[in-house]
Parts: structure tokens; C-alpha cells; sequence
């Protein structure tokens, strides 16, 4: 057995002595490290974001739609990234996951929400060249808070699954915004207008971005960091996050 691969096994059975091997979530049924503390029945209510979805924000639809297209609120807004997509709905389950994960500190979910987004994000990244993976930042003072940035952790675990390298100093959070749950679109977008710079004066000449963030609902935070990048000389920025709210 290899160095990395003991360490792997000695991490888990320390993880399992800390949490009891069962399900964090419904509580009831047996679940490992390896699953997240996920159990087989709570995974059966994951729904994977599958076509048709506006080939713009990746908002699902149903029916029989065969041809690509951009939604009614992709027309009315104006994105400045190329793409985004999103692995799964974010459902009830996904919802309470990311929020003990990013608020609570239960970073058990991690490789649950990381294998999420790897599973649907890796092939399609495999198709185009891409320089980099982004994370959308904590502004300093929340992130002293959580003590953690949940898109710079996940980003982590995509990273060595693709070998896209992560880049966390391209981007920083220069304003504290109002969290946007409850904000309308038109908030939304005004809340992080200017949330968001580069971190120093070098050009982004011709680099291919991939933005990452946990939950995409209208885009305003992913697009806002996107014209940053954009400005500065970045040729293509695309999104992905875990769950994308309906």
C-alpha cells in the first residue's frame, strides 16, 4: 500500500472513531467516511441535472427539447460568463447539506458534495483546455468567521481530479455584502456589483477560467466575478457549482 493511500485509511478510521458510522443526515441508516455519511436512501434523493437545460445558466427543463437554448431570464440579463453549470438540484437534502457544511462546520459532507461535483464536472471539463479553476471568494471577515472557504475546499478536490491547477489569487472579495437568500434578482445583482477585484495588476491575457462556487441561483455573484476576470484580459470564463437553485 502506498504513503498516500495509508494515510488515507488512517484518516478515515480516525474520522469514523470521531463521527458514528451512520447516516448524518436521516440519522438512521449505516454510512461511511468513504460515502460522506451519506446513506444509499438519502443518496436516492439526489437528482443530477441532466438535459435539456439552458445551455447559458443551466437551468433544467422538462419535455422533449432536442436543440440547445438560452432562457427567457438569460435574455433579459446581462452575464458576462460564457456558461454555467450546476450537478445537481439544489433539493431539500443538498440544501441542508451545504448549509451544516458551510455554517456548521460539518465538513464530514465534504467528499459527499466534492464526488457531486466531480462526477458531473470532471468529463465535461475533460472536453476544452482550461488554465484554471477559480473559486469565488469569502470577503477576509467572513472567511475569518467560517474559517473556511467551501468553494476553495471543493475547488481542491476537483483540482486533483481533473489537474486543472487552482488558482486562489486572481480574485478577492473587497466589499462584505448582505447575503443574498433573500434578495430579488435586481438585489441580487446590486448586492456584489462591486463586491469583487483582482487581487493585483497582472493581465489575464488568454486564460480559460472555470469559476467555482457551491450554489448557483441568479448568476449576479459568478457573473460579477466573471466581468473581473474579463477586464482583465481572461479570453473565456465558464461556471461550476454543486447545486443550482430552481
Amino acid at each position: 500500500m502506498s504513503a498516500a493511500a495509508t494515510f488515507k485509511s488512517l484518516l478515515e478510521t480516525g474520522l469514523g472513531f470521531v463521527y458514528p458510522e451512520n447516516c448524518q443526515v436521516c440519522l438512521r441508516a449505516p454510512a461511511s467516511v468513504a460515502d460522506g455519511f451519506v446513506c444509499p436512501d438519502c443518496w436516492q434523493k439526489v437528482r443530477f441535472i441532466k438535459p435539456p437545460f439552458c445551455r447559458r445558466c443551466g437551468l433544467p427543463y422538462e419535455g422533449d427539447i432536442t436543440t440547445s437554448f438560452e432562457c427567457e431570464n438569460c435574455r433579459e440579463m446581462e452575464l458576462h460568463f460564457v456558461s454555467a453549470r450546476s450537478a445537481v438540484s439544489a433539493g431539500e437534502l443538498i440544501l441542508e447539506v451545504i448549509h451544516r457544511y458551510k455554517y456548521q462546520r460539518a465538513l464530514w459532507f465534504e467528499p459527499f458534495l466534492a464526488d457531486l461535483l466531480i462526477r458531473e464536472a470532471a468529463p465535461e471539463l475533460a472536453k476544452e483546455k482550461w488554465d484554471f479553476l477559480v473559486p469565488v471568494p469569502l470577503h477576509p471577515a467572513k472567511q475569518r468567521e467560517r474559517e473556511f472557504n467551501q468553494a476553495e475546499r471543493l475547488g481542491a478536490r476537483l483540482s486533483r481530479a481533473t489537474r486543472i491547477p487552482l488558482n486562489t489569487s486572481l480574485l478577492q472579495r473587497v466589499q462584505p455584502t448582505q447575503t443574498q437568500t433573500r434578495l430579488t434578482r435586481e438585489q441580487r445583482a446590486a448586492n456584489v456589483r462591486k463586491a469583487f477585484a483582482l487581487r493585483s495588476d497582472e493581465p489575464l491575457d488568454g486564460l480559460r477560467l472555470v469559476l467555482l462556487d457551491d450554489v448557483f441561483t441568479t448568476g449576479a455573484t459568478t457573473s460579477s466575478c466573471a466581468r473581473v476576470l474579463l477586464s482583465a484580459g481572461a479570453e473565456s470564463v465558464c461556471v461550476w457549482t454543486v447545486a443550482r437553485g430552481l
